[in-house]
């Protein structure tokens, strides 16, 4: 069963600004509620092949994975994949220039193994859940602050 999960959220902020804080892991702390810490594998550097641990709780369960970024084009994408643990992931970035701003998508995408696979509606709803809470702290953070402003 696959878990396939996109969000969106417009922030009113030019999309190089929100691109730029939201690509660099280094900020994932900052606006992702379930993710406590963040230690480079290679040199710190957004680019392909580039690997990043990542420590999380999600739903009750501490959680330690490294994501590997397997497409980066600034400001209009980035794509991380784990093949780690009971639920192997996907995540995707996207940006988009709209009127109001910058509209940002998250994409989460799985396919759940062993037991994982029972829980894989619960982990939807949990994902969908996470994200919404995620990209509504990255728009305060963007829209509240000088945040990323050169």
């Amino acid at each position: 069963m696959l878990v396939d999960v996109a969000t969106e959220i417009v922030i009113a902020q030019p999309r190089a600004k929100v691109a730029g804080f939201a690509a660099d892991p280094n900020n994932v702390p900052a606006w992702y509620e379930n993710i406590s810490s963040v230690e480079w594998k290679t040199p710190a550097s957004v680019a392909v092949g580039s690997k990043i641990a990542f420590v999380a709780q999600f739903l009750g369960r501490r959680m330690a994975y490294t994501y590997e970024i397997v497409e980066y084009i600034p400001g209009e994408r980035l794509v991380m994949r784990t093949a780690e643990g009971p639920f192997p992931m996907e995540t995707t970035y996207t940006w988009e220039t709209v009127t109001e701003g910058t509209k940002m998508t998250l994409r989460n995408h799985g396919a759940p193994s062993g037991f994982s696979v029972l829980a894989a509606p619960l982990m939807r709803i949990a994902i969908r859940r996470a994200n919404q809470k995620d990209l509504a702290a990255l728009k305060r953070l963007l829209e509240e602050s000088t945040i990323g402003d050169r």
